[in-house]
């Protein structure tokens, strides 16, 4: 009896599941906001909204010192909240531009820059109309001569097709004048000796 008592407690111990431990769970991770360059600046909090935090990152705190020295936080913010939020960014980037050439030179500001490189422009356009006048006036000295050689390649083969047969040297109607009329050829006028001179010259010592 007192066996099958143990054997029973056993079995209903074994089948009995553990009782199961609670798992711990994980750490959340602080997060810490940071407060923008602007807000960091103008020593106040940091809003969740900010206008000025999308444009001036903790990181570049340089970038609100200038253009809040020029054109001051209060016109910043206006500008911005007058603008949709697709042009923010173009504007904040104009606004730093700006004040940062009217430190470097406050009389004229970005207007000096700005005529400094209409400047430039003007002096390449001018630069750029040469050399195509240039390359216009070469064009057209190679269509002349292109001309001309055409006009002399024209004129050879017709010079040399009216050119006179009398004027060939070896022609057989110049040799024929040549042998019935001697005395008339001007390159050798004493090739042939006189009828008369020779019988004076000639036979007159021998009857001596």
């Amino acid at each position: 009896m007192k066996m099958d008592t143990v054997t029973a407690a056993t079995n209903s111990g074994s089948s009995s599941p553990p009782p199961s431990s609670p798992s711990p769970s994980p750490p959340q991770p602080q997060v810490i906001i940071s407060p923008c360059a602007a807000c960091k600046i103008l020593r106040r909090r940091c809003a969740e909204k900010c206008v000025l935090a999308p444009y001036f990152p903790p990181t570049e705190p340089s970038k609100f010192t200038i253009a809040h020295r020029v054109f001051g936080a209060s016109n910043i913010i206006k500008f911005l909240q007058e603008l949709p939020e697709s042009q923010r960014a173009d504007a904040v980037s104009s606004m730093v531009y700006e004040a940062s050439a009217r430190i470097r030179d406050p009389v004229y500001g970005c207007a000096g820059a700005i005529c400094q490189l209409q400047k430039q422009v003007n002096e390449l356009q001018a630069q750029l109309a040469k050399a195509q006048a240039e390359v216009v006036n070469v064009q057209c000295q190679q269509a002349n001569l292109a001309a001309l050689l055409c006009m002399e390649m024209a004129k050879s083969p017709s010079s040399t097709s009216t050119s006179s047969p009398l004027q060939q040297p070896n022609s057989p109607q110049s040799v024929d004048n040549f042998i019935t009329s001697p005395q008339s050829s001007p390159e050798n006028p004493n090739c042939f000796f006189d009828d008369n001179n020779l019988g004076i010259s000639l036979w007159e010592p021998l009857w001596t």
